[in-house]
């Protein structure tokens, strides 16, 4: 394990300068100690697991969290990235050197080759997207490795259907969630059980919030992929959102390449993923962006939320993230 690594789970409970709550406890680190809870329940109860690891803000927290939570002794389970093949280079880079740094096993499981062996079928034309292939490549993996329970960095202020579904969240046999079969979940008393071919997605940041997850990046000094900050980059507009120019986008009749400063709020495939207009190339400025923002995240950057009202629903039901 890389020696920048260091045991900071004392941190003072108001080291980012937040006011204290009712019970002397800052609103970071009342979150931090509910994630770091959530995760050593899981694994305890849930072994195998796995951590699903995008190379996105969210999940850099999450493998933080796991790194506080079992300190000094290594993370006690694999890191899984579900690689479309068609990721941003700059956070292919980031995943592997925060891999190193955290001695953790990596686990890619590749899109590409669910293609190759039939497993599903690619779409074609200037609107194709390997994201929603995603989740045949995540179920292969979790069936063909065993795990019971898989970690994921989703927030509840996502998205809809992220914000009713609950932090230990049930998957049957088949790997699709039923909204309808999930279990109450009263303060922290999580139900583990499950029934043979089933397993159970953790989500220890649910509570959190965008804002939340960003001052908590700040005060943790976490390293984040360099496409989260301003930057020029060759975009085109389609559809009211900036595309980066890739090899895995077609061009349609109209649409002319151009140079923008820009960053990214959310990190997944570049075929659906947006970015924005923005100079804040700091940690303090990005804050001061999203304090004053009124789109969300998924809403402002991700066309795959864009094609119904329940497309993510539709997607997590399927076995999605």
């Amino acid at each position: 394990m890389s020696s920048e690594l260091v045991d900071n789970t004392v941190a003072a409970p108001h080291a980012s300068g937040e006011a204290l709550g009712a019970h002397g406890v800052s609103h970071l680190r009342a979150l931090e100690a509910e994630a770091i809870h959530i995760l050593r329940e899981a694994a305890a109860e849930l072994s195998p697991g796995v951590l699903l690891f995008s190379g996105g803000k969210d999940s850099a927290v999450l493998l933080h969290l796991a790194h506080k939570a079992f300190w000094p002794g290594r993370i006690p389970f694999a890191v899984m990235h579900v690689d479309t093949g068609h990721n941003f280079p700059e956070v292919i880079e980031y995943r592997d050197r925060m891999v190193e740094r955290y001695g953790c096993e990596l686990i890619v499981a590749s899109v590409q080759e669910s293609i190759d062996r039939g497993r599903v079928r690619e779409e074609t034309g200037p609107r194709a997207s390997r994201n929603r292939l995603q989740a045949v490549t995540l179920l292969d993996a979790i069936e063909e490795h065993g795990f019971r329970c898989a970690f994921g960095g989703a927030r509840r202020d996502e998205e809809r259907a992220r914000a009713k579904e609950r932090i230990f969240s049930l998957r049957d046999d088949f790997g699709q969630w039923d909204p309808r079969r999930q279990r109450p979940e009263l303060w922290n008393v999580y139900n583990t059980f499950l029934r043979p071919g089933e397993h159970m997605r953790v989500f220890p940041l649910s509570n959190w919030t965008e804002l939340d997850v960003w001052r908590y990046i700040r005060e943790q000094g976490i390293e984040l992929p360099s496409i989260y900050f301003a930057h020029r980059r060759e975009v085109f507009e389609r559809d009211g959102m900036l595309y980066a120019v890739s090899p895995f986008v077609e061009l349609l009749p109209g649409e002319e390449p151009f140079e923008e400063t820009v960053r990214f709020r959310t990190v997944g495939d570049m075929t659906c993923t947006g970015a924005v207009r923005s100079s804040a190339a700091t940690l303090d400025e990005v804050i001061a962006e999203i304090a004053a923002t009124r789109i969300t995240e998924r809403g402002e950057t991700r066309a795959d939320d864009r094609i119904s009202d329940a497309a993510m629903e539709d997607r997590k039901r399927e076995g999605y993230f």
